[in-house]
């Protein structure tokens, strides 16, 4: 009698468990469809078909190997900023600075390439992932520590951060790390072929950063939910004021927080660099041509994985799908891109929406389990 009493028990207590795990993967889903309806009134007024047009998206994403490929190499930036934005997230902090933390990275672990051309591959490539890592999180602590030490809104500062990267980045394509030549382009020497991320078996574009990311993505879930700087991070997320009544430094937690975030978004500038086609840091066409806007679009990816750094990894290859089978779409059925970016940014709203409703669904999944207990 008491072991049924004992499991009904803990049968009770696993399922709030199961029903949030359940609304995390079902409600943002849901939300993504709700969008899709809206995005086909869009392509309707276009005189476009709905169906056609979500056809060639999803085939110009998923349809085939070529395509996989493609959005794997898409997803591999969106996952590691999303993975550095659920960290910040539940320390309480809010990065925007995905973009400048990106191309810090990028610029350290150029710096790197170029004045230490010949070391061997199996050497050079890890030191470029940390200097990658290195610069994104110097970054990162910026705005941290204005944030614990002097209560800068960091925001504000990431934004700002942004800014002054995306401008340090063309003072150097400018004058130090420019390509020698007749004609002056805002790139640097084609790097050494040490450096150059390993494709993948069978693959012509996909490369080893892809696997980094995903590794990345496991490393921050174990920092987070398995390790006691984890508990500390989000005790300090949870309630501040607590968290320093209970001795725990709370002005260094926002800091390490937002340089984990930061280096997370450095490693995805490393991957840009040393896995693109043309191995070397391009600065022709804007700071955004470069990072291909990840550094944004990756707190999408971060809200559509409901901030965990383990769900940011399906989050990352559907948005980035979304983003590779949206070519395929305009192509397809005519329609102006502008019309694929307010797509997007419909799955944004829906997604950010519906986090409140998820919200409220799991309340009243723990006040049920609850009360079948009682």
């Amino acid at each position: 009698m008491t072991k049924e009493v004992s499991a009904e028990a803990d049968s009770n207590d696993a399922r709030p468990w199961i029903g949030s795990w359940l609304m995390g993967a079902v409600v943002p889903l849901a939300a993504v469809l709700a969008a899709f309806a809206v995005g086909a009134i869009f392509l309707a007024a276009f005189g476009a078909n709905p169906l056609e047009g979500y056809a060639a998206m999803v085939s110009g994403g998923f349809g085939g190997g070529s395509e996989i490929s493609a959005t794997l190499v898409k997803a591999m930036p969106l996952m590691l900023v999303a993975v550095g934005i659920s960290i910040a997230f539940r320390a309480g902090v809010i990065n925007i600075g995905g973009e400048g933390q990106i191309l810090a990275g990028a610029i350290l672990s150029t710096a790197v390439a170029l004045i230490i051309p010949g070391t061997p591959r199996v050497v050079l490539l890890p030191l470029l992932v940390v200097a990658g890592a290195l610069g994104g999180a110097i970054w990162g602590a910026i705005p941290g520590g204005l944030k614990a030490y002097a209560g800068v809104n960091e925001i504000l500062s990431t934004i700002m951060m942004n800014i002054i990267a995306a401008h340090f980045l063309s003072f150097l394509l400018q004058g130090w790390m420019i390509e020698d030549g007749p004609i002056k382009i805002q790139q640097t020497e084609r790097l050494t072929e040490n450096s150059d991320l390993p494709l993948l078996p069978g693959a012509s574009r996909l490369h080893l950063g892809v696997l980094i990311a995903v590794l990345v993505a496991v490393v921050g879930y174990v920092i987070l939910f398995r390790t006691t700087l984890g508990v500390r991070l989000r005790a300090v997320g949870h309630n501040p004021h607590a968290s320093r009544y209970a001795g725990m430094p709370v002005e260094r937690s926002i800091v390490q927080a937002l340089a984990l975030s930061g280096a997370c978004a450095g490693i995805a500038g490393a991957m840009l660099v040393f896995g693109s086609e043309s191995h070397r840091l391009v600065g022709e066409g804007g700071a955004s041509a470069f990072t291909q806007s990840a550094g944004f679009n990756g707190i999408v990816t971060a809200l559509f994985g409901g901030l965990h750094p383990l769900w940011s990894i399906p989050a990352s290859f559907l948005f980035g799908g979304m983003l590779t089978g949206g070519i395929e779409m305009q192509r397809t059925v005519q329609v102006p891109s502008a019309l694929i970016i307010a797509l997007n940014g419909v799955v944004v709203v829906f997604v950010v929406g519906s986090f409140r409703l998820k919200r409220m669904l799991e309340v009243r999944v723990e006040q049920s389990a609850k009360a079948k207990g009682a």
